[in-house]
């Protein structure tokens, strides 16, 4: 059985678990927050308003804005009743950012184009595939609907290691999931897996700055002819 095979077929378990009432959450205000975190209270309500009661959880929400670089916490997780956010880095994907110089130039809804697509997602339970346990997403928005026959999910991968980043500079690539270093993704595990709201989009927000300014994709190093070749970043997976 091939991976695919292994995220449809435990869609009915998890379905399963939305006949469970869901916990009604009373956002907290946040009130010593940075510029940023205000924001992303802010998209994280808008978000959760356009979902209505289809989520299973709404206490977090997490927000991955890849207006920002791969080097950077990008992925935050919006708790909706402590009041506080917590980020963390994530990969996109590689046909999102073909230079490998880790800033996403676009998103792509289309099968085999190894991009990030932007939208609303629900994660659901954990299974075990090629990086070990992955949460399972289902793509909320036309933008993303291709999520579950992408196999579009959050995995662990050793290409989002701080050790790989310190070499680097950069994470490496996806085929589109949302990849995360080991010890993050077992945060996620706890706190964003089991019917809560993902978005992505490319926001440009970093450490309370309004913007991230965006580098130009279409630069190549000049290299002397006859001279060593620089070496390629590996993750490009």
């Amino acid at each position: 059985m091939n991976r695919r095979d292994l995220i449809k077929g435990t869609l009915a378990a998890g379905a399963a678990l939305a006949v469970t009432p869901a916990r009604a959450v009373v956002p907290a205000v946040p009130t010593a927050l940075t510029p940023r975190d205000r924001r992303l209270f802010a998209i994280a309500q808008e978000q959760l308003a356009r979902r209505g009661s289809g989520l299973w959880l709404r206490d977090v929400v997490g927000i991955a804005d890849f207006g920002v670089r791969s080097s950077r916490p990008r992925l935050h997780f919006v708790d909706m009743e402590r009041g506080v956010v917590d980020s963390y880095r994530v990969a996109h994907g590689a046909g999102s950012d073909p230079e490998h110089d880790g800033w996403l130039k676009w998103f792509s809804n289309i099968e085999d184009s190894l991009c990030s697509s932007k939208g609303a997602y629900m994660t659901f339970g954990w299974y075990t595939g090629k990086y070990g346990t992955s949460i399972r997403l289902e793509g909320l928005d036309q933008t993303n609907s291709n999520a579950l026959p992408r196999a579009i999910v959050m995995h662990r991968a050793s290409y989002c290691e701080p050790a790989h980043l310190a070499r680097y500079g950069v994470l490496g690539r996806s085929n589109g999931c949302f990849a995360m270093s080991d010890a993050d993704f077992k945060i996620a595990l706890l706190r964003l897996a089991g019917g809560r709201l993902l978005f992505a989009d490319k926001l440009g927000l970093d450490d309370g700055h309004d913007a991230v300014p965006e580098q130009a994709g279409n630069l190549q190093l000049v290299v002397p002819q006859g001279a060593p070749q620089p070496p390629l970043i590996p993750g490009g997976f």
